[in-house]
């Protein structure tokens, strides 16, 4: 069941949609404010429908700041409807923007197109090699890849890199970050090693002298 964040100050909205996304087969929980949205935040949210007038703050800022930690889909329902209002929130990063009023068949329509794409954004294929995000798997030829925790997050953020060098030290830092645990720089020369053996593949590019990097497919 997708989990969806309400961010509305409305409770009249809040009760009647809230109502109309439970019969449709979502949960939802609700903020009615910028500071309860941002405390929410740190739930597991798979969508955000978000106002932008709020008592505390704005739509906007929250927008922002979940483009660039998150990356939660978001879909603005806001009584804004100047065209500049309508650019802002789509150039912050919100995946859609419906004005008020609104129909519910057609925030319906729109809230499942937006969860498809978010799907589709969650497989990484590069290749003849996919990357799960949502189940943590890799897939070479369709073949599931056994690859070990640390494994699979250097390749993980290889894949959500693409066709940007990261460094060796930047790898070390992220890792250890994850982990809470010092990874020796033997450890990451071992375990790209190990991936690609595994991976039998040259889908890892390495920079002489710098870090890693994996290629996006040319079209």
């Amino acid at each position: 069941m997708n989990k969806i964040l309400l961010v509305e100050d409305n409770v009249s909205i809040v009760k009647g949609l809230k109502y109309s996304l439970e019969q449709n087969g979502y949960e939802v929980v609700v903020a009615l404010s910028f500071n309860e949205c941002i405390h929410l935040l740190n739930e597991t949210i798979d969508l955000v429908i978000l106002d932008i007038s709020l008592p505390d703050g704005n739509g906007y800022e929250i927008c922002q700041k979940i483009n660039t930690t998150s990356k939660i889909p978001t879909i603005f329902l806001s009584a804004k409807d100047e065209e500049d209002d309508i650019v802002r929130g789509l150039e912050l990063g919100a995946d859609d923007y419906i004005t008020k009023p609104f129909g519910v068949k057609e925030l319906l329509i729109r809230i499942d197109k937006v969860l498809k794409r978010q799907i589709k954004r969650n497989v990484i294929i590069i290749n003849n090699t996919k990357l799960d995000l949502n189940k943590a798997q890799v897939f070479v030829n369709n073949k599931l890849i056994n690859l070990s925790a640390l494994e699979y997050k250097i390749l993980l953020l290889l894949f959500t890199n693409l066709n940007q060098i990261i460094t060796r030290e930047k790898l070390l830092q992220m890792i250890w970050d994850i982990d809470g645990n010092f990874v020796e720089d033997n450890t990451l020369t071992v375990n790209i090693k190990r991936i690609r053996e595994k991976l039998n593949n040259d889908i890892i590019k390495t920079v002489k002298g710098i870090g890693y990097m994996v290629e996006e497919d040319e079209k």
